[in-house]
């Protein structure tokens, strides 16, 4: 009688159900996201966007170069080279930075943009807008925006689940306002994995409290909540509470497997490198990616560095070091994600997302050999999900400064991530404070050259 009582109220649409149905706008391949955060902001001039001007004019002066445009105004230096060397690979000649010798492999599969730009040169004011398209607190995430259109297929396991640092250097700068809600039900927010121990906090029941227990601790909130609805119809933050209490009952059942990797075969672990002392941590983490779409995730979130300038991609003193670092901490992990997930299968389903918040400089910041934040141009690659295998668009200035053909913004990504989740991001909408809001505001073009 429990199960099948159970089973008849899963069958019955909540209130937040009722309101918003969940499926996508139009047909697409995309049916998960995984979104490669590189927090602390990768060069693009020293990764994937190869400038050999930058060698013949190295130690010149740039003259005309707006000393205000990093973040350390007045430090901008001599023109300086890639302390990298680039080749030519794939059946697309991409140039590629020596840093990255196991990704440079999957070139072919890679939609890269090469045209981005964003409007802030700080760390957490662009992670936010990154995040959330808006560069104010307040507003929903990415990943909120896509489990509120599409929902979860996967009942006992959050929509959109977030790992940070995978080596314990923190959360990013922005903190958890990079996978929040905004103003959608709480229901819709990112959940977060700690890094040690437990990936979930109480993720196991008490000792001595049994299923019967917990179940009949939820048959008395559903019995309270349904005896006050009539006087407070309109209740979201108390809808949402109740219901990540049911999903926590759900969880303490699927999610143990879910982040369990004893189960994969060697193979596996040796193809992401779970073992090796540099990689391992984010090995580990893009491995449990991979399982958590197998199971239904809609939406997962992975950061590659810590809070600290010297525990990210932010390279301001030594570049050739920085970058060396955390290229060796995720190259292997991320081209064994992308093999992984077409050997099963899931790559068509699941479009992979990399970029960090802004790029750099392509001067060398005084007093040092590192670059300064640039947010005139960043390159973002997309992988899987409908993106056009293979599709190079929008190009910077012979030095790798600006965006100049083709620019892309953030509303741009946003808009073409919706799309090729089957979203169309000016339907995709929320009523709050009198007005129906989008994550694209009121901006935002799909940049359809690299969708298939």
């Amino acid at each position: 009688m429990l199960a099948l009582q159970d089973l008849l109220r899963a069958n019955q649409p909540s209130t937040e159900s009722a309101r918003h149905r969940h499926r996508p706008h139009f047909p697409a391949k995309a049916k998960s996201v995984i979104w490669l955060f590189m927090h602390g902001a990768p060069s693009q001039i020293d990764t994937w966007d190869y400038k050999p001007e930058l060698r013949k004019r190295d130690g010149q002066t740039y003259d005309g170069f707006d000393q205000s445009t990093g973040f350390f105004a007045g430090l901008g230096g001599p023109i300086m080279k890639s302390p990298f060397n680039f080749s030519q690979h794939g059946e697309t000649s991409t140039w590629v930075s020596e840093i990255y010798p196991q990704l440079s492999q999957h070139v072919d599969k890679l939609a890269m943009i090469h045209s981005c730009y964003a409007k802030e040169n700080n760390h957490a004011p662009a992670q936010i807008e990154m995040n959330t398209g808006m560069a104010r607190l307040g507003f929903p995430s990415v990943g909120s925006w896509i489990t509120y259109g599409l929902g979860t297929a996967n009942q006992n396991l959050p929509g959109f689940i977030v790992m940070y640092d995978a080596k314990g250097r923190g959360t990013p700068k922005s903190r958890s306002i990079s996978w929040g809600s905004g103003f959608l039900p709480g229901m819709y927010q990112g959940t977060p994995l700690s890094n040690s121990g437990a990936p979930i906090n109480h993720l196991r029941p008490l000792p001595g409290r049994s299923n019967l227990t917990q179940q009949s601790q939820l048959d008395l909130l559903r019995t309270l909540s349904s005896s006050n609805d009539e006087r407070t119809p309109k209740r979201p933050e108390l809808d949402a509470r109740i219901k990540s209490f049911e999903l926590a009952y759900r969880m303490q059942i699927a999610a143990p497997e879910a982040f369990e990797l004893n189960g994969e075969t060697v193979d596996t672990h040796r193809l992401y490198g779970t073992d090796n002392p540099q990689c391992g941590p984010f090995a580990k983490q893009a491995l449990i990616s991979r399982r958590l779409i197998e199971r239904g995730v809609r939406f997962v979130q992975l950061f590659s560095g810590g809070f600290n300038n010297e525990d990210s991609w932010d390279g301001h003193t030594n570049l050739d070091k920085n970058h060396r670092q955390f290229a060796g901490e995720t190259d292997q992990p991320i081209a064994a994600l992308l093999t992984d997930l077409e050997q099963r299968g899931l790559l068509d389903s699941t479009l992979v997302v990399c970029c960090g918040e802004f790029g750099r400089l392509p001067l060398v910041q005084t007093g040092g050999t590192g670059r300064d934040h640039n947010p005139l141009a960043f390159t973002t690659w997309m992988a899987g999900g409908g993106a056009k295998s293979g599709a190079r668009y929008g190009s910077t200035d012979e030095l790798g400064l600006r965006a100049a053909e083709n620019p892309v913004s953030i509303n741009d990504l946003h808009a073409t991530i919706l799309h090729l989740m089957g979203l169309d991001h000016e339907q995709l909408t929320f009523r709050h404070e009198g007005r129906d809001i989008r994550l694209t505001d009121v901006e935002g073009v799909v940049v359809n050259d690299i969708v298939a």
